[in-house]
C-alpha cells in the first residue's frame, strides 16, 4: 500500500525442523535509513507512491473485485527477510498491509524490471509445489484476483493498475506455488504449503526488494495462511538510521499494559475489501478541536469513503474537508514563514534554516471510536535539513482517508483480528 512499509523477511540457512507455528518476531527495515539517497529526494518518491496508492484504494474500496494496490519500491517502505524453501533462502520483501498475496520474482524472469536483491529460484527447492487449478489455494486466488486464470493446469495471477498520475501501467504475472516457510526463533520453525505467487513478468519496480508479503484480511496474506489471529509492530522513529522495528506474529504480539487503548475494526460492505478500516470521529491540535463535518471520515454504503491505517503509506491522507481545517489549525500556531514545498511534494512547509530547533507545538489528537492517539509533534511535523524545510506530514484526498506510517512512528501497534479491535500504546520501539 505510502512512506510505503517495506518489510524485508529473512530466512536463514538452518535446516528448519516442522512444528506447529505459534508466533515470531521478524525484524523489520525502513527503506532509506541507510542514506541510500538524500532526504528530499526520499520524501519525493514517498508522496509519489502515497497517490499511487491512495488513487488504488479509492478504486478498491467501491469495487466488487480487487485492484492489488502497487507497489514501487521507494525509500520509506519497510522491509521483511524471510525464509523460503528447503534449504531456506532468504528473501526480502515489501510488508504491505494493504495487499494479500506473498509473492516473489523468480527465475527465469525474462519481463522483469530491474531487481537488486536475489530472485526465487524453484529448481533449487525440494519443497515447491503448483496445486492444481480446483484446489481451495487457487480458488482464493480467483476470488481475489479478478484476472487470474487456469492455464494448462496451474492457476495464474495477473496484478496490474493504471497509474491516472503518471498515465502509465505496471503489472505482475505469475503462478500460484506452495513453499516452506522459515520462521527463525529459539525454536525454528518450518511451517509447509504456504500459498506464494511465484513472478514470471513484471513491470514494477522494487527498491531493495524482490517482492511483496500481503498482510492483508484476505486469505491469501501470511497472516490468513499462518492462522493467527493477531500480529503487532512498532516502527522506530524515522530520524533513527540504524535500528530495527520489530514485527510480532501469532502469541508474540501483545500489548501488556493498564494504558493500552482500544478501537473497533469496521467492515467495509463490500466482501472482497482488504483493508484494515477505522472509525475517525474527530481531530484536535493540542485542546482545541478542530472543525471537520462529522461525515468527514464515514464509510459509505457502496464502500467508499472511511479511514485506513496502512504500514505501506507514509504520509497521512485526509479527505479534503477534514484536511483543510487540520493546516488552517497548524497555520494559527506556528509562526514561523511559510515556505515552498511543491518541489518534494507537500502542501504546507517552513522556513527552518539547518541547526535551528522547531518551534514548540501542542500534540495532535485523533479521536478514535473509543480510544483517543495523542501524537506529539515529531508524527506530524516532518524536518527536511537539506531543504532548510519543516513540513506538515499530511496530504488531502478526495474519497478515502489513510492513516500513513509516519504517524505511527513509536507506537506499539496491535492487529487483534480475532476481536476485530486495533489496540495501541506509545513505545520506544528500539528497545523493544
Amino acid at each position: 500500500m505510502t512512506q510505503m512499509l517495506l518489510i524485508l523477511i529473512l530466512f536463514s540457512t538452518f535446516s528448519p525442523f516442522c512444528s506447529p507455528f505459534d508466533g515470531a518476531r521478524v525484524e523489520i527495515y525502513r527503506i532509506g535509513s541507510k542514506g541510500e539517497v538524500t532526504g528530499a529526494e526520499l520524501v519525493r518518491r514517498e508522496l509519489q507512491r502515497d497517490r499511487i496508492r491512495l488513487a488504488c484504494f479509492s478504486a478498491n474500496a467501491a469495487a466488487n473485485v480487487r485492484v492489488p494496490v502497487p507497489v514501487h519500491g521507494a525509500v520509506g517502505e519497510y522491509l521483511i527477510d524471510l525464509s523460503i524453501g528447503t534449504p531456506p533462502v532468504t528473501y526480502t520483501g515489501i510488508a504491505d498491509t494493504g495487499s494479500d498475496l506473498v509473492w516473489l520474482m523468480c527465475q527465469p524472469c525474462d519481463l522483469c524490471s530491474d531487481f537488486l536483491t536475489p530472485t526465487y529460484n524453484s529448481s533449487e527447492s525440494s519443497t515447491f509445489t503448483v496445486p492444481p487449478c480446483d484446489s481451495p489455494l487457487c480458488e482464493n486466488l480467483f476470488v481475489e484476483n479478478s484476472q487470474a486464470s487456469c492455464y494448462l493446469g496451474n492457476c495464474h495471477y495477473d496484478f496490474g493498475y493504471g497509474d491516472i498520475y503518471t498515465q502509465t501501467y505496471t503489472s505482475a504475472t505469475g503462478v500460484l506455488a506452495t513453499e516452506t516457510f522459515t520462521f527463525q526463533s529459539s525454536d525454528p520453525v518450518a511451517v509447509p504449503n504456504i500459498g506464494l505467487g511465484c513472478g514470471n513478468a513484471s513491470t514494477m519496480y522494487f527498491f531493495n526488494s524482490s517482492g511483496i508479503v500481503g498482510l492483508g484480511r484476505g486469505n491469501l496474506s501470511l497472516i490468513s495462511q499462518l492462522g493467527v489471529g493477531k500480529f503487532s509492530y512498532c516502527l522506530t522513529s524515522f530520524v533513527d538510521t540504524t535500528s530495527a522495528s520489530p514485527l510480532f506474529l501469532g502469541s508474540l504480539a501483545s500489548l501488556n499494559s493498564s494504558a493500552t487503548l482500544s478501537t473497533p475494526f469496521v467492515s467495509n460492505p463490500n466482501p472482497n475489501n482488504t483493508y484494515y478500516y477505522l472509525s475517525l470521529k474527530g481531530i484536535s491540535l493540542g485542546s482545541t478541536l478542530v472543525s471537520i463535518p462529522s461525515t468527514a471520515f464515514a464509510l459509505k454504503p457502496d464502500g467508499s469513503g472511511g479511514l485506513i491505517i496502512d504500514s505501506g503509506t507514509t504520509l497521512t491522507l485526509l479527505v479534503d474537508e477534514a484536511y483543510q481545517p487540520v493546516t488552517q489549525a497548524i497555520e494559527s500556531v506556528v509562526n514561523l514563514p511559510i515556505d515552498d514545498g511543491s518541489d518534494i511534494g507537500y502542501d504546507l512547509c517552513y522556513t527552518l534554516e539547518a541547526g535551528s530547533s522547531p518551534p514548540q507545538m501542542p500534540s495532535m489528537t485523533f479521536h478514535f471510536d473509543g480510544a483517543d492517539m495523542d501524537l506529539p509533534a515529531e508524527n506530524y511535523m516532518r524536518p527536511i535539513p537539506d531543504l532548510d524545510l519543516w513540513c506538515l506530514a499530511m496530504a488531502s484526498s478526495s474519497d478515502v482517508s489513510v492513516f500513513g506510517n509516519f504517524m505511527q512512528q513509536n507506537m506499539h501497534i496491535l492487529y487483534d483480528l480475532d476481536n476485530e479491535v486495533l489496540s495501541f500504546l506509545p513505545a520506544q520501539c528500539n528497545t523493544l
